[in-house]
């Protein structure tokens, strides 16, 4: 198996358009071959997705799940680029999928980028104190910090985590493979959770919808 390198990945996304873990996976998979890693992501449905983000997207619904018992509830927003592909049977199980996956991971962002300065910073002290407390050496505590806010994101961001239909996917993926069927972008725009007699549950389903 030949080594998964920075360079070999960074060939793949320049290839496909896919994102960066997108293609160490498929790598992984196709065992470090690049032209077999290229057909794991087409059959992915990811290969081409990553071309079309940055197409505006000012259709789509919002659509509710409401789980099991009437006490936990999610209002989730996605977004396409036309009131056709909206419509699409395709489109509609996505925006059940996630509104479903969302009752059940409770994500607190939708996007890396959505997490705040203060939340990152707290968990970054938190990891800091873990690593020097295991009796870490000083030297390797800033990339043992980076790859445990890999897993950090994963947990608290809706695309980072993995689908809970299908774990060998995140969301970010399951996303990525509706746009390549349905040939237009699509985004996760917000959403809210709510649990009853968890209030805070509600607040942060709201500031991560803001």
């Amino acid at each position: 198996m030949a080594e998964i390198t920075a360079t070999l990945v960074k060939q793949l996304r320049e290839r496909t358009g896919a994102g960066m873990m997108e293609c160490k996976s498929a790598l992984v998979e196709a065992k470090g071959d690049l032209e077999e890693g290229e057909v794991v992501l087409r059959k992915r449905g990811i290969a081409s997705a990553g071309k079309k983000a940055s197409r505006a997207t000012k259709q789509g619904l919002i659509a509710t799940y409401i789980h099991h018992g009437g006490q936990l509830g999610v209002m989730v927003e996605i977004n396409c680029e036309s009131d056709f592909v909206a419509r699409t049977d395709d489109f509609q199980e996505l925006i059940h999928d996630v509104a479903m996956h969302i009752a059940a991971a409770d994500p607190q962002f939708v996007r890396k980028e959505d997490v705040t300065e203060h939340a990152i910073e707290k968990e970054k002290d938190i990891q800091k104190a873990r690593a020097l407390a295991e009796g870490k050496p000083e030297k390797m505590l800033e990339k043992i910090i980076e790859g445990r806010m890999s897993k950090f994101y994963e947990e608290i961001c809706l695309l980072e985590q993995p689908f809970v239909k299908e774990p060998t996917l995140t969301v970010g993926q399951l996303v990525k493979t509706k746009i390549a069927k349905l040939g237009e972008n699509i985004t996760v725009a917000r959403f809210v959770r709510f649990k009853v007699g968890d209030s805070q549950a509600a607040e942060t389903g709201e500031a991560a919808a803001e």
